[in-house]
Formats: structure tokens, sequence, C-alpha cells
């Protein structure tokens, strides 16, 4: 069975970019008809609520100015495909049989528990900058994409997930080096860099992935009470969405307790987070950037 695949697809002031990125999708497909886009708009952003392309099945969603995390989320509850992948418009597919491919690697894990993620040829193995997750195993109340990440962290959010499953004895991340969805990005392709990327902080979402680590772990168990077939014990605790503004030195202790000590993840995935986050903290103080 040929499974339906939805590509979420958040994107403001890129009408050429999304039309490069769809004719991209097609030409490299096997079965265009089984893919869908869901494309989710600014209601401001006029230039881009008439996109239209007649070679897939493409729905828009107008909203008023939303957080990436509310984008991709609006996108996912509009999606009908099994399989979902949250792509950008900088991205151009490389591989032919892509679709082929990503099928393939959904059928690994009939029960959906998965997190796959091809080359990006920017990040690499090193980060699932487009997700692709099986949707049943993301139904309400599972939240993939919180709404309350502006702009970046998303992907790591999802590593996190899946490395604390690792820890746990069940291995479900699967990097494809050949499913190549290039990302075009502005620090590999100068010329790039436009009002979508300059609008957005560089360092506005740190503090709310060290907030949300309770989340990715309540998470985790409830993909792995899903593995085993088994209801959750009780509900899950409240979201927190804020983390107080660290100083100098207090940034250090916030980062060893809330990674570095925290057994329910690889010690490595631990230590990474720890130097990664610290040393982002005092570049934006340094360098004085948000």
């Amino acid at each position: 069975m040929n499974k339906r695949i939805s590509l979420l697809l958040p994107t403001r002031g890129r009408p050429t970019l999304v039309e490069r990125f769809l004719r991209s999708v097609v030409a490299e497909s096997t079965h265009p008809e089984l893919i869908e886009v869901i494309l989710c708009v600014d209601d401001d952003d006029i230039g881009s609520h008439g996109i239209t392309f007649t070679q897939l099945s493409l729905k828009t969603v107008i909203v008023p100015r939303q957080t990436m995390g509310a984008y991709n989320s609006i996108c996912f509850q509009h999606a009908t495909g099994d399989i979902t992948i949250a792509v950008n418009d900088d991205v151009i597919v490389r591989t032919k049989g892509w679709d082929d491919k990503v099928r393939e690697l959904d059928a690994r894990y009939p029960d959906g528990v998965y997190l796959a993620y091809g080359n990006d040829l920017f990040k690499g193995a090193s980060l699932c900058t487009f997700p692709i997750l099986s949707r049943r195993a993301w139904l309400p109340p599972a939240v993939a994409y919180p709404i309350e990440y502006k702009g970046a962290f998303i992907d790591v959010h999802l590593m996190d997930i899946f490395k604390r499953l690792q820890k746990r004895g069940h291995q479900r991340i699967m990097y494809e080096e050949d499913l190549v969805f290039e990302h075009l990005h502005y620090r590999n392709h100068p010329e790039a860099l436009d009002a979508t990327y300059t609008d957005r902080s560089r360092f506005g979402d740190d503090l709310t992935f060290i907030a949300l680590r309770e989340a990715r772990r309540l998470e985790a168990d409830r993909l792995e009470a899903l593995l085993a077939n088994t209801a959750l014990a009780s509900a899950p605790s409240p979201r927190r969405a804020e983390c107080p503004s660290p100083g100098l030195f207090s940034i250090i202790s916030l980062c060893l307790r809330s990674f570095l000590l925290d057994s329910d993840l690889p010690i490595k995935w631990r230590a990474y987070l720890f130097a990664w986050l610290v040393t982002r903290y005092y570049f934006s103080r340094i360098f004085n950037v948000t």
C-alpha cells in the first residue's frame, strides 16, 4: 500500500521559492498523486494567498501571524496523509523517487513510532532539519510542534524526545543520507538572506527549549507507552513555557541541571546540549545578539 504523504509548509513572502520547491517535489517524486501540501500563510501576506500548483493537491490555510510552532501545528491539523514532513520554502528536493524512500522508512516501524529525516546538505546527520513523522503517532493530545517555539528549536525538540526513547532502549531515529532535501540556508547561500530570515530572533527560543524539558520527557513517556500498547497511568503535568532569564554564571548551573545531569538522556547528547546552549548564551551576550 502506497501511503499518502503530507508536506507541512509554512511560508511568508516567498511565493517564488514555494513554486521552486513544489516543482522539485513533483519532478523527483514517483507518485505525485499521493502527495499533499498544506500551506500556512499570514493574513497580511497577500502575495502568498493566491499560490496555486495544479500538479499537486494543495491546501492553503490563512491565519493571523503565528509562531513557527503554531504554523506547523496548524498544517498538521489540516493534514490527511499517513506520513508528515515539516519542510521550508527554501528547499529543493534532489532525490529521484524521494517519496518511495520516505515510505520505505515508514514501513520499518509499523507502529508509527519513529523520527526519520534526510540529508539537508547543511546540518546532515546531526539534526532532523525536516522531520518525518507518522501522523497517527502524533494525534492530539500529542504535541509534535509546540506553539511556544517562535522560529527555531523544533527540530532539536523532536531529536531530544527520541534521544530519550533511545536511552530507554528504543532506537527509533532514522537518518537517510541518500534522501536529499537541500536546504538553501543563508549561512551557506548569503544571497538567500531576506526579511523572512532577518525578522526572526536568532536566540529567542533557547530558554523556551530549556523550559520545555519536562514536556519532552512526557512525550517520551507517551511514545514508550504506545510502544508497549499500554495507557499512561496519569495525565501529563501542565506545560511550562517560560524560563527566567539566567545570569552570566547561573546559565551554567541551569544547563548543568537541565541537561548534563539528566539521566534520561544519552551522555553524548547531554554533553552536546550543555556545551551548545552555554556557548550560545555567551555568544549572544558578548555580541549583543538577540
